[in-house]
């Protein structure tokens, strides 16, 4: 039996979640799948209660689970960013989740694209180092032009003494982008990896190599070593190209590696290919420790408990956690039922559909239940 983390979060993510959970408990009829989910409550409503973020007795709970299946975090009443920086970031970096897996699949007939063409582009973005490891400063006259700034992370701690000399007195704004070779290592291994698993030849490397060298000309490098092990073709795309190739040819790209920036850029234009930010599933992911899924949207505060939020995102990653904990054929069983809603437009409004949240969730329960055999 797996042991999951139930972290349903703000806004829809109670609703969406519940669909997912309750999918779950139909695969657990139907095969050897089973699970026990045990809820947390970790959202903004506790912090208005208790300004409590992610605790360390949270830490010490997660830690001993299977993995954590994550609703959305955000609320209205809650300064942008205090919930994202000290719930969902702080809990990828202290499981040290540093694979982001996106995929972004042709989910016709809510492909925005002129070309009806299938895709199934698997993003994994570096999900701890490059530009968001809050490595940022002011710099000013009145401290003196000098900053200290630090980071922390499951592998190693950086420190920086930030001492600027301007020709001119002004109001400076710094942010820096840090890779480690060892981080580009571990993720140019699982790129690899992936890609061989899912049987294909190539890995795509997304970068700006040609501005930021130092950074991305290293990665290049170890890419090229990484791929060379794995007796793939590597291909390389500037960010810029990438997004342009992605709406005219995204049927050219399979497993793409892209750094933690521009990843978070590309995966956005990705959902809107596949139809939007509710038809997308994400993981966040430790190969060697505590994973956590969650669909790609948000919290959705304005449409939260009327029944309109689309579960979709939510089954999907539920599926890959299912993937992630084993059970791949379960996996394939929660995309037919996606797949057969849509086919059959019981889906919610924003889909062009008629049904409430859970109505859907039923559906998708129904068409599980009637696989066994």
């Amino acid at each position: 039996m797996k042991h999951f983390a139930i972290v349903p979060g703000d806004g829809i993510g109670p609703e969406v979640i519940r669909v997912g959970t309750d999918c779950l408990e139909a695969l657990c009829q139907i095969s050897s799948f089973d699970f026990d989910g045990e809820v947390f409550d970790i959202g903004g409503e506790r912090y208005l209660r208790t300004k409590e973020l992610l605790t360390d007795q949270d830490i010490s709970d997660l830690r001993k689970k299977d993995a954590i299946y994550f609703g959305a975090i955000g609320d209205p009443r809650i300064k942008p960013g205090v919930l994202e920086g000290g719930i969902l970031l702080k809990m990828r970096a202290v499981f040290d989740q540093y694979i982001n897996l996106r995929p972004v699949t042709s989910w016709f007939p809510y492909v925005p694209l002129k070309r009806e063409v299938p895709f199934d582009i698997h993003f994994l973005r570096e999900n701890t180092e490059d530009f968001y490891m809050g490595l940022g400063a002011k710099l000013r006259k009145d401290n003196g032009y000098e900053a200290k700034i630090g980071v922390k992370r499951e592998s190693y701690d950086m420190d920086f003494d930030v001492r600027a000399r301007p020709s001119a007195d002004d109001e400076y704004s710094i942010e820096i982008g840090m890779l480690s070779r060892r981080g580009v290592t571990r993720f140019a291994d699982y790129c690899c990896r992936y890609a061989k698993e899912r049987g294909e030849k190539k890995v795509t490397l997304v970068d700006k190599a040609n501005v930021i060298t130092n950074n991305y000309g290293m990665q290049r490098e170890i890419f090229a070593e990484k791929a060379k092990e794995y007796g793939l073709d590597l291909e390389y795309m500037f960010v810029d190209a990438m997004s342009m190739a992605m709406i005219v040819r995204p049927e050219t790209f399979g497993t793409v590696a892209v750094p933690n920036l521009f990843g978070d850029i590309l995966t956005d234009l990705g959902a809107q290919l596949q139809g939007g930010l509710g038809m997308g599933g994400s993981g966040n992911i430790n190969p060697e420790g505590l994973s956590m899924f969650e669909p790609i949207h948000g919290s959705a505060p304005d449409i939260a408990g009327q029944g309109k939020a689309n579960p979709i995102a939510a089954v999907l990653a539920a599926e890959l956690l299912l993937k992630n904990q084993g059970f791949p054929e379960e996996g394939k069983m929660l995309h037919a039922a996606v797949r057969h809603c849509l086919d059959t437009m019981q889906v919610t409004p924003d889909l062009g559909g008629k049904l409430k949240t859970a109505e859907v969730g039923k559906a998708m329960c129904d068409f599980i239940l009637n696989q066994k055999k």
